[in-house]
């Protein structure tokens, strides 16, 4: 997993490195991806790996959600803007809730894990929680067939006195394995100052092939469904699960 800087001391620029406005269109794609096979009604929803809360935010007029993630200092971030979330610290690999969900989310989050067991692990932890007939859905930002070997995106964002440039650099240093490093550069401007952090994320990207026989395996009917992004153009795919139960 990874101990990058973003989920503990610069965790407060959270709000301005990803605005929850920038999560409505994906969140809609979500919405009808699990109303399609749920139907109708306000359905229960664990989201693992809920990090800042801000993908979730446009959701939880519509479900009953329960959030778990590794950081503190992230999850305070979605308890002000969701109050009404229920908030676990944990491991989306070993976390046992002794419940049982309508839905899971496995956001960007998925991108932590970086090895076939920490996928398989993850699957588990939804398979674990999921009715018969629940549908899980996981969002790798790549898989190892449109990575494009290396990719850089930036963005800048204002609040109050404080403006953030985010400058991102994903590149593959070893193709045979399941990895690939992300390098981030904060250029943080506050009273006048500017000053500039380094972090660096290790992510992991696996086969699509992968993917579906890890979810099939455990017990879903796969749906994969691509679907357009404004950071990532055509190449996200959400991983659809139905649980056979």
């Amino acid at each position: 997993m990874s101990h990058a800087r973003m989920y503990r001391d610069l965790a407060y620029l959270w709000p301005l490195v990803s605005p929850v406005e920038e999560y409505v269109e994906e969140a809609e794609v979500l919405r009808a991806a699990f109303k399609d096979r749920l139907g109708p009604g306000r359905h229960s929803l664990l989201d693992l790996g809920i990090g800042g809360g801000h993908h979730i935010a446009p959701l939880v007029g519509d479900f009953d959600v329960t959030g778990v993630d590794l950081s503190p200092e992230m999850l305070a971030h979605s308890k002000r803007l969701n109050p009404d979330v229920d908030h676990h610290v944990g491991d989306m690999r070993t976390i046992r809730l002794d419940r049982k969900f309508d839905a899971v989310l496995i956001h960007d989050s998925i991108g932590h894990m970086l090895t076939e067991n920490d996928l398989r692990a993850a699957v588990e932890t939804a398979v674990a929680h999921l009715r018969p007939g629940g549908v899980l859905i996981a969002c790798p930002d790549w898989c190892r067939e449109t990575f494009p070997d290396e990719h850089v995106t930036h963005s800048t964002n204002r609040r109050g006195d404080t403006s953030l440039t985010c400058i991102e650099y994903l590149y593959d240093p070893d193709p045979t394995d399941t990895t690939v490093e992300l390098l981030v550069f904060y250029l943080i401007r506050e009273n006048g100052h500017v000053r500039v952090e380094q972090d660096r994320l290790i992510v992991g990207i696996f086969p699509k092939q992968t993917w579906f026989e890890l979810v099939e395996q455990a017990g879903f009917d796969v749906d994969p469904q691509s679907f357009a992004s404004a950071k990532y153009g055509e190449e996200p795919v959400l991983l659809i699960g139905v649980f056979r139960g």
